[in-house]
């Protein structure tokens, strides 16, 4: 059937696109060596991001600069890779890398602080009874490319102020314009798009001020504002003008910044990629052509739950804001320093998995994974770690992580989602605590910002928005009073299990001409449970990490393991019978392993066993061993590869493996780069799988 075709080997199209950190001492050869590397291992696509380790021999934006970024364009166009520029010399876009404020001190970040006594530097804009409201420089910087110019070091980079129309025409002058005259030939095939990082008004490491601009005082003033009401800001307080402040920030951010990047990208014929500044900034998506955001410090986590804190909504965020825009595809910059209790690379193949579904069944269709590094000598290793490619443990193996990941947003691109709740929201309140229950209780719903409320019509007492019927809103009692406002119960599931599964979730929707159930366990216990579908149905079952399809017997059962996720899709009779059937696992007895070999300088232990199976073992069609071993562990039946689990527990098929009589098994546990760049942590063959 079609849509198991298109799973099956996924076009290049759906690669993952990896921020490729260009943060040593370049060398051509080396850069091709890699992104012949990065092929071939399945991934097609890298976003060449400036990264801090660059020698200051390499200047930013300098003529030796692209000639380094222009040899790893040409390597990628002859491999067939797609490109994503990046606009920053590090990060928060916007400033050039200081450039945009060189010689012209008048466009730094600018901030309105409330203070006891002006300064020299100070625009007295009005005294109130708390103290004056300032204008003055927010003092802000980003983070530099070279050493030196990290956070708080002397030469960190100033910001520029992203709300002067004057300063991003700079900004778009010094970057985008120097990219397209060194690489216009690639623009539109080989270069996808522009990513532009988290831009930030007032800059980093800025304490106690507001967003501001020059003339915004004016501009305010003309709106009717009291700009004396705006001290509440600095109290955490809302009134009206609070709330015009707010508004009128969105539509200066928005046109001068977001729009000025769009519409350059749009006539250069490449997507605006990359993401805002808060992981619930959804009016500013309508700009990007690919709408994204980023998954960083384990703000959401598997420990912790995927469903509270304004970060857990980054992933219907982005994937909403596609679907209101029109866009075919949107993305997540993914795993950025997401390790494990501020232990620097100890990020599990079990929390990788988490995340990329956690990302997934909310709609997002283009990972970005944080980062491939160009190098780790030195203390590039400490800068944001992990490097989650060439230096993972997993690298060998990466091609099982970069076709889940190319089936994953092949599954979840030209999708059209059943989704019965419109959640209306504002910028920066996407409601968690709202839509936590319809995760819960696997209910879909789509988010509606305000500046997409215009668009919205009712009839039949039901809202709809470009050809979709809403059966429901909930939130903002305000808005369309017509319509009563609905709780997670008044909505019927997409599916229903019976004993209940909190910690599924479920994407609903129509794919290739197929009714698909993207299942996903974000729990840590296995969930067993009697299915019902909203229609009787043929369906079948499809493995995206596998690969494999089978048919689902009825009555329908779920069956789902920590870290597992299946797409459910209905079939014709014909279709169904093409499937093979589904055949329960045999679970072999697990012998007990010895302790062979240990090389802590690689963090590998290798263990022995001899497994005795009988004729019926050998002749079943899915004989499995299951493991519990920490982290990485590859299993050998006989001296021939039976597979790698990168997560608990390690279930290995052994078809086709054994024989009657003893088996030898090999089993190899290589633990977290941890143990090598940051504080050790455990790794092996749990206890009860060895014996003295």
């Amino acid at each position: 059937m079609d849509l198991l075709q298109l799973l099956q080997d996924p076009g290049r199209e759906f690669t993952p696109i990896p921020f490729w950190f260009l943060n040593g001492d370049l060398r051509v050869e080396e850069l091709r060596r890699q992104l012949r590397d990065f092929c071939d291992h399945g991934v097609y696509g890298v976003v060449l991001h400036p990264r801090i380790g660059l020698p200051k021999r390499i200047g930013y934006l300098s003529p030796s600069f692209f000639g380094y970024i222009r040899a790893a364009v040409r390597q990628a166009a002859d491999l067939g890779m797609t490109v994503v520029l990046y606009d920053e010399g590090m990060y928060p876009s916007g400033s050039a890398g200081g450039q945009v404020v060189e010689g012209h001190p008048e466009l730094r970040s600018v901030g309105l602080a409330l203070t006891g006594e002006p300064t020299a530097n100070d625009t007295v804009l009005c005294r109130t009874k708390a103290g004056f409201l300032v204008e003055r420089p927010s003092g802000g910087t980003i983070r530099g490319l070279h050493w030196g110019e990290d956070d708080g070091e002397p030469c960190a980079p100033p910001s520029a102020d992203i709300l002067n129309p004057t300063a991003v025409d700079r900004f778009i002058a010094l970057t985008h314009e120097a990219y397209y005259r060194e690489l216009k030939e690639w623009f539109g095939t080989t270069i996808l798009g522009f990513f532009t990082d988290e831009p930030s008004i007032l800059g980093r490491n800025v304490q106690d001020m507001q967003p501001w601009t020059h003339g915004f005082a004016d501009d305010f003033s003309a709106a009717g504002g009291k700009i004396e009401n705006l001290a509440a800001l600095f109290a955490g307080q809302n009134n009206p003008d609070t709330d015009l402040y707010h508004r009128m920030l969105l539509e200066r951010e928005s046109r001068v910044y977001y729009g000025k990047l769009s519409d350059w990208c749009a006539g250069h014929g490449i997507a605006l990629m990359g993401h805002p500044h808060q992981s619930d900034d959804i009016e500013v998506e309508r700009y990007f052509h690919i709408p994204g955001q980023d998954l960083a410090l384990r703000w959401v986590a598997p420990e912790t739950g995927g469903l509270t804190g304004l970060d857990s909504t980054m992933g219907k965020c982005s994937a909403d804001a596609a679907f209101l825009a029109g866009r075919r595809r949107n993305s997540n910059e993914c795993f950025g320093a997401c390790n494990r209790n501020g232990n620097p690379w100890q990020v599990s193949g079990g929390d990788i998995k988490w995340y990329l579904d956690w990302l997934a069944v909310r709609g997002v269709n283009l990972f970005i994974p944080h980062a491939f590094y160009y190098s780790i000598a030195g203390k590039r290793k400490g800068e944001r770690p992990p490097d989650v490619g060439p230096n993972s443990m997993w690298w060998p193996y990466y091609d099982q992580w970069s076709r889940y990941m190319r089936r994953l947003s092949c599954l979840m691109t030209d999708i059209d989602l059943h989704a019965p709740a419109a959640v209306l929201c504002r910028n920066r309140d996407l409601r968690p605590e709202t839509v936590a229950p319809l995760f819960e209780h696997q209910i879909g719903f789509r988010y509606l910002p305000t500046g997409d409320w215009a668009r919205c019509t009712l009839r039949d007492g039901a809202l709809w928005l470009d050809g979709h019927r809403f059966e429901g809103v909930m939130g903002e009692e305000g808005a369309f009073p017509e319509l009563p406002r609905r709780t997670w119960q008044d909505f019927t599931p997409d599916l229903v299990c019976e004993p209940a599964a909190p910690t599924l979730r479920c994407a609903h929707f129509e794919r290739a001409g197929a009714e698909c159930w993207f299942l996903v366990n974000e729990g840590e216990d296995t969930i067993d449970a009697a299915l019902t579908l909203p229609r009787n149905a043929l369906v079948g079952r499809y493995d995206l990490w596998s690969g494999e399809a089978v048919r689902m017997p009825q009555p329908l059962r779920l069956h789902l393991k920590r870290r597992e996720s299946v797409l459910l899709f209905t079939c014709t009779p014909a279709e169904y019978e093409a499937l093979p059937e589904m055949v329960e696992p045999l679970a072999l007895p697990v012998p007990g392993f010895a302790l062979s070999q240990q090389d802590n300088k690689a963090a590998r232990r290798t263990y022995t066993a001899v497994l005795r199976a009988d004729a019926g073992q050998c002749a079943h069609a899915h004989p499995t061993l299951t493991l519990h071993a920490e982290e990485m562990a590859e299993l050998y039946v006989n001296d021939r590869r039976a597979g790698v689990g990168f997560w608990q527990p390690q279930v290995f098929d052994l078809a086709g493996l054994l024989h009657e009589g003893e088996n030898h098994l090999t089993l190899i546990v290589t633990g977290s780069p941890a143990n090598r760049y940051g504080r050790p942590v455990p790794y092996g063959l749990e206890k009860s799988s060895t014996h003295a």
